[in-house]
C-alpha cells in the first residue's frame, strides 16, 4: 500500500513529528510547488474560504489566467485544493483547500508570522553580508 501525498504533508494525523521519516524527492517536489510564486497565494486566499475561478484571478492579480489554471490542476493533483463542479447552467467550478490544504496553510501563516517576527534581523544579516563580501570596488566577489 502506498502513502499518499496527504498522508506524507499532514503526517502528524497518524504519527508523532519524531516518526516521520523523509523522502527527499518528495519532499523537494512539494516545497517546489508550494513554494512557488502562486501557490502561497492561491492557498491563503482559500484560507479565506471558497472561491470561483474568476475570484481567485481577481484577489490573486496580476496572475494570468494561464498560470492560475496550472496553480489550481498541481494544487488539486497534490491534494492540496478541491475542485467542485456545480450542475448549474452554466456550470459553476469552486476551488477549496482540501484538509491538507489546511493543514498547509496552517504552516504558511507560522512561516509568514516567523518572518514578521524575524525580519529586521533577516535584513540587518543580509545587509552585513552584502557589505562584507563587496570587494573594494565595491562588486560583488
Amino acid at each position: 500500500m502506498t502513502t499518499s501525498l496527504v498522508d506524507k504533508i499532514a503526517p502528524e494525523a497518524q504519527t508523532t513529528k519524531a516518526e516521520v521519516t523523509c523522502d527527499a524527492d518528495l519532499m523537494r517536489s512539494v516545497l517546489a510547488r508550494v513554494g512557488d510564486k502562486w501557490s502561497v497565494v492561491v492557498i491563503c486566499e482559500l484560507g479565506k474560504g471558497p472561491r470561483r475561478f474568476n475570484e481567485l484571478r481577481r484577489l490573486a492579480y496580476p496572475i494570468t489566467q494561464r498560470m492560475l489554471s496550472t496553480t489550481l490542476r498541481a494544487l488539486e493533483r497534490d491534494g492540496v485544493v478541491t475542485r467542485t463542479v456545480h450542475p448549474t447552467v452554466p456550470p459553476q467550478v469552486e476551488y477549496a483547500l482540501a484538509p491538507a490544504g489546511r493543514a498547509l496553510l496552517t504552516i504558511v501563516q507560522d512561516l509568514a508570522g516567523w518572518t514578521e517576527q524575524n525580519l529586521e534581523d533577516i535584513r540587518a544579516s543580509r545587509a552585513a553580508y552584502d557589505h562584507s563580501h563587496q570587494d573594494p570596488a565595491g562588486t560583488d566577489l
